[in-house]
């Protein structure tokens, strides 16, 4: 087979420049919503704004005009739960027959939210003067219908074409048909007294008396030819209020399944709240099972890797979560080799998109196999998910998967038989690099030339490990003890031959990978991190690693350098080469925590906690710059990164579960805090509905001079709390 090297940029190329605080957003299911502060979209075409559905821009602009003026914005606030974005305005001074509204008295209020695939507005106005007052109130609007690759700056040679708008009394529906013979609507709803309405506008009016209120609804509702991979909800609602119910009747269930975590902090609690409230609006309930969408706006949609990730991190948290990503991507586990897609059986998917153009084959991106790790991290999450939980009937229904995922580990995996695992584009349309650092640039040799040929990351390896380790011990509860045997034996020799091979002693860290020709690239790097969770690293070297990751040059004080300043590419505004991922620096610290260096752990969440302080809502996003930190200033921003980010919310998880050293033992119903640790910011933790086997618990850790005490609050069924050292 002719193996060809990537020659396509996927990178997102930002068109605007703008602020998260200047951007609001709202999800559900295959459907989100990019809103500036008003709740509005804009008219510019450059920007990400706009309201999508499987991946397509329905609306494309959004605006609320009264009586011809733009209102005057008082307060825009996303709800703690993130089911809407509540904005609260005034009016300039409003011309009226024999007088003149001053501003500042119409109260102008909006509540938006999303349900289903569907947008709904509630605007109430609300007269505070004495004197009647006559209003005009005007919506504009249009469908560009653009594909979200067209919005993240890719130009198209043909489009499709729009249809002509269909207009009743309260309603206009803009339809376009792409050139996947696919038909895309949006249906615009007005309830109030409308004057006119039209492919562009509607036009309503309202007459207030003097301390008189009213209320308006609108909605947009997105329509498919074909089903996507959400649940499709029967009946939408019909309106703002029922939506509203619908949220919080979801709302309510995942809460009841969740563990609840509250600190002597409330800033630490406002990151936790926020993490867990993002996390819950990116998880879509597909047809597989729950699953977190990896980020909005460019990646709101099912990623292999990235959904693995959050899963691992908010494991101990939220386990029925993993189980749904497990399903979901053994439901969509590759079964023969297929060179465009990247396909080889057993491998997992990297990504599935659902828009026009994936549906054309003009990106690669329907369902792309182009990724090297997820894999591996699908074992690694089915043996701590049993880990956690004991459920050997899900273990037994997605062997079968699990076994054909180590299959191709061995088959596949190692494409040049030296025993390490590699990837390789087989198209010059995909991915050139299939690791987490997915950029152009991001695996180089210390000279800065190119790695190329068939390229063994380091991290790779540390997820091969794991996962053999894992799957070991799954096939002992399988009964399958050959197997078991084989496969430590196998992770035991992996372990051995990467030590000699990636660690650089003049670096006193790992290579972060093995060109085609097996020459080490020498570069600094923080998926050495990823080396100690996975446990693949000789203790002999595991403290250099830790301290080569916290020196000045790696950590910036907020986090952890993807490449260390001083490196030949480093770059602290790059997306790979210096910038700082938070979801890159928790498994760093997680690493160090398993290697029992609780000091350094401590600092990178101090670190983490600190940044999470400048960001709007406590808000981490899926990357920021390198920069070094500097007293009062705040860290500097990555113009297109997703926010919020699923890998980022799962952050905040790992952190704690990393400092109280929590695990669990599936055999008997137990949980185990290993020398457990609180940083100098917390005085105490409370962790409530602690799922343990058939039982759960309450527990409170609290910091004293020089250790922790942990006390039981509540205890249903027989758990075991064990704490060591």
């Amino acid at each position: 087979m002719k193996v060809q090297t990537s020659t396509t940029d996927w990178d997102v190329h930002a068109q605007t420049t703008r602020a998260p605080a200047e951007i609001q957003v709202l999800k559900q299911g295959d459907t989100f919503a990019v809103l500036d502060r008003l709740g509005e979209i804009g008219v510019s075409g450059k920007s990400e704004q706009g309201l999508y559905h499987r991946g397509t821009r329905f609306l494309s602009k959004w605006e609320l005009f009264i009586n011809d003026s733009r209102p005057l914005l008082l307060n825009s606030t996303m709800k703690q739960d993130n089911s809407s974005l509540v904005v609260q305005m005034t009016t300039p001074s409003i011309p009226q027959p024999g007088h003149v509204l001053p501003q500042g008295t119409l109260h102008v209020y909006r509540n938006m939210l999303l349900d289903g695939a569907a947008y709904y507005e509630k605007l109430r106005l609300k007269n505070y003067s004495r004197s009647p007052i006559e209003l005009r109130i005007e919506y504009r609007f249009d469908a560009d219908f653009r594909d979200i690759f067209e919005v993240r700056g890719e130009h198209r040679e043909k489009r499709g074409e729009k249809l002509d708008p269909v207009i009743d009394d309260a309603a206009v529906r803009l339809a376009y048909c792409g050139l996947d013979d696919q038909k895309r609507q949006v249906a615009i709803r007005f309830a109030g007294e409308i004057e006119r309405i039209t492919p562009e506008c509607c036009i309503l009016r309202a007459c207030l008396d003097g301390g008189a209120e009213t209320t308006l609804h609108a909605t947009a509702e997105c329509r498919t030819d074909k089903p996507g991979y959400v649940k499709k909800v029967n009946s939408p609602a019909r309106n703002h209020t029922e939506a509203t119910a619908g949220w919080t009747t979801r709302i309510q269930t995942t809460e009841s399944e969740r563990t609840e975590i509250f600190t002597s902090n409330e800033e630490f609690n406002g990151w936790l709240n926020r993490s867990n409230a993002d996390l819950e609006m990116l998880i879509s309930d597909t047809i597989y099972g729950r699953y977190p969408y990896a980020g909005v706006p460019w990646f709101a949609t099912p990623f292999g890797r990235d959904g693995l990730i959050t899963a691992l991190q908010t494991l101990w948290v939220r386990p029925k979560l993993s189980r749904g990503v497990l399903s979901f991507l053994a439901a969509t586990q590759a079964t023969e080799v297929d060179p465009i897609t990247e396909a080889e059986p057993g491998k997992i998917i990297h990504e599935m998109r659902d828009g026009e153009m994936a549906a054309l084959g003009e990106v690669p991106f329907k369902r792309y196999y182009g990724t090297v790790d997820a894999t591996p991290l699908f074992v690694v999450l089915a043996g701590q998910y049993f880990r956690r939980t004991g459920d050997r009937d899900f273990i037994e229904l997605i062997w079968h998967n699990l076994q054909r995922a180590i299959h191709w580990i061995d088959e596949y995996g190692d494409i040049d038989g030296d025993g390490f695992v590699e990837y390789q584009s087989h198209n010059n349309r995909g991915l050139t690099h299939q690791c987490w650092k997915d950029s152009n640039d991001s695996i180089f040799h210390r000279d800065g030339r190119d790695a190329t040929g068939a390229i063994a990351v380091s991290e790779v390896q540390g997820y091969v490990y794991e996962a053999k380790m894992l799957a070991a011990d799954l096939a002992n509860v399988m009964n399958d003890h050959a197997w078991a045997n084989e496969l430590r034996q196998q992770a035991t020799d992996l372990k051995q031959k990467f030590n000699d091979t990636f660690w650089v002693n003049s670096l006193k860290t790992f290579a972060i990978a093995l060109d085609g020709n097996k020459q080490a690239c020498e570069v600094r790097n923080s998926n050495a991190g990823h080396l100690l969770l996975s446990g693949i690293v000789d203790e002999a070297y595991a403290a250099s690693v830790a301290a080569s990751l916290t020196d000045p040059s790696s950590f910036n004080g907020w986090g952890i350098r993807t490449i260390s300043e001083g490196e030949t590419r480093y770059n602290p505004m790059s997306y790979h080469n210096g910038s700082i991922w938070p979801h890159d620096t928790a498994l760093c610290a997680a690493g160090m925590a398993r290697y029992g260096f609780r000091n350094e752990c401590a600092r990178i969440i101090a670190g983490l906690f600190d940044a999470s302080l400048f960001n709007d809502l406590h808000r981490l996003p899926e990357l920021f710059c390198g920069f070094d930190r500097m007293p009062g200033h705040a860290p500097t921003l990555y113009p297109v990164a997703c926010s919020p980010q699923a890998w980022a919310t799962g952050a905040v998880f790992l952190l704690l579960q990393s400092i109280l050293g929590l695990s669990f033992s599936p055999r008997k119903p137990q949980v185990r805090f290993d020398n457990p640790k609180l940083p100098d910011f917390l005085n105490w933790i409370r962790i409530k509905n602690l799922r343990v086997g058939d039982g759960e618990v309450d527990l409170a850790i609290h910091r004293h001079a020089r250790d922790v005490g942990l006390n039981v609050e509540r205890k249903v069924g027989d758990p075991q709390i064990v704490v060591l050292g």
